[in-house]
């Protein structure tokens, strides 16, 4: 038969109770604890008993913010509201990572077709994403490169307002290619 060996340290560590959860009131365990009031005045180094009765009166609680740190640092506030403000830093830090979002025409692109074209890439710009706008030719159109343009010209003037030309068009092999980004 195994013995198990018991290790408080890392008992506490794999189950997430010490990195995952903030402690709370009497759930503070160690003698002495560095405090920060509610408006971010420096208390200084006071019992948890003491800490837990200035948080008492003032009718807040007392929230383990610094685990690592000798003495822990602990803050005197409303814990709903810490709670919520912790959340809302981490959602705070999710930004939007901008994608290129291709369009493509051709020369005998119709008008209807363009201004649907135009809505969908007014869309990924109000989103903030890149947009290539590309012109393709096929065929008998590489000798009419001047309605490809024509037409890419439309498509930039159209989207002038919520957008700005981040590279000029240039022509790449049987297309003519356009890259707007975001104002």
């Amino acid at each position: 038969m195994a013995l198990r060996r018991l290790d408080n340290q890392r008992d506490l560590k794999t189950s997430g109770t010490l990195n995952s959860k903030q402690r709370i009131n009497e759930m503070i365990r160690v003698p002495q604890v560095r405090v920060i009031s509610d408006s971010g005045e420096q208390l200084g180094v006071m019992n948890t008993a003491e800490a837990l009765g200035v948080a008492r009166a003032a009718g807040l609680d007392l929230v383990e913010i610094v685990v690592d740190s000798k003495p822990p640092v602990c803050r005197i506030t409303d814990y709903g509201k810490f709670k919520y403000q912790q959340k809302k830093k981490q959602t705070k830090q999710h930004t939007h990572q901008s994608k290129t979002k291709e369009v493509w025409l051709h020369p005998k692109t119709g008008e209807h077709d363009i201004l649907v074209k135009v809505a969908k890439a007014k869309e990924f710009l109000i989103n903030k994403d890149r947009v290539q706008v590309t012109v393709k030719f096929r065929g008998r159109e590489l000798a009419h490169m001047e309605e490809g343009t024509k037409v890419l010209n439309k498509m930039i003037d159209a989207l002038e307002e919520v957008s700005k030309i981040e590279s000029p068009p240039k022509r790449a092999n049987k297309q003519v290619v356009c890259i707007l980004a975001p104002k």
